[in-house]
């Protein structure tokens, strides 16, 4: 113990150093839990989606059936509290939501938790980060959810 303040003592600006950055680590965690989704990659995402989660597709009809994610549902983000009783059945479930970029999704994931979803995930950098992975996207409307 008697070298760790001895070391504190001569290298005072690395031993701040190491502390502001011990702070911001512990920041920029709770900013991100304040959001209030969990960022999942794409290979978590096929693993939920192949094991029964629903998978909930955000973007504007026209997006969706130009490339979508296999079995997904869309439910445009601004039509998503109006049409959340579809969806009751997943409440407990996981629930996979995408959007273009990553950005709506957050928006809809928060909304969904505040309907009592306890499951919800967004897709980090959504469709676009989807693409480069070259994953498999289906063209047209076939799983589109009904009103």
């Amino acid at each position: 113990m008697n070298r760790f303040f001895e070391y504190t003592t001569h290298h005072p600006f690395l031993v701040a150093a190491a502390a502001i950055l011990a702070v911001l680590a512990v920041v920029i965690e709770i900013r991100e839990r304040a959001k209030g989704s969990s960022l999942i990659g794409t290979a978590d995402a096929v693993r939920l989606a192949n094991g029964g989660a629903l998978v909930l597709d955000v973007r504007d009809t026209a997006e969706y059936e130009a490339g979508h994610i296999i079995d997904a549902r869309s439910i445009p983000a601004k039509e998503i509290a109006a049409r959340a009783d579809t969806l009751k059945k997943y409440k407990e479930k996981p629930v996979v939501i995408c959007c273009e970029n990553g950005f709506a999704s957050a928006a809809v994931a928060k909304a969904l938790r505040a309907l009592g979803f306890s499951k919800v995930v967004t897709l980090r950098g959504g469709l676009r980060s989807w693409r480069q992975e070259n994953l498999p996207l289906v063209k047209g409307g076939a799983k589109k959810d009904s009103k």
